[in-house]
């Protein structure tokens, strides 16, 4: 498979200030013949009342990160949601050293409370 893959993997963390913690961990390895340079991220949250926010933004964690072939790089930041259940889904955009743009989809991985999914 020649691709950028993405593999998320959330944790609940509890409450804050009336919100629900979730950290979530992603390791992006390079896939392709070529390296890319992660440029920006689009998160699409989804809360589990139907609200949806969107986050967009430049780099992951303060870095933007180049994967040569075969390499990746992990990396875990957070959400705050007002439901006990959620979900995320998104995208990063990469550019080739050649200048061409391109975007890997970040699978939808759900975000929930441990006792919340009876």
């Amino acid at each position: 498979m020649h691709t950028i893959e993405i593999l998320p993997s959330p944790q609940y963390l509890g409450r804050q200030n009336g919100q629900y913690a979730f950290a979530y961990k992603i390791t992006i390895t390079n896939r392709l013949d070529f390296a890319v340079k992660l440029l920006n991220r689009h998160w699409i949250i989804t809360h589990g009342n139907g609200d949806i926010e969107e986050v967009r933004g430049e780099g992951v964690v303060g870095e933007k990160p180049r994967l040569e072939p075969g390499q990746s790089f992990t990396y875990t930041s957070g959400a705050l949601i007002p439901t006990p259940n959620g979900s995320m889904s998104g995208s990063y955009e990469f550019v080739t050293d050649s200048g061409e743009i391109l975007r890997a989809t970040i699978p939808e991985f759900v975000l929930a409370v441990p006792e919340s999914l009876h």
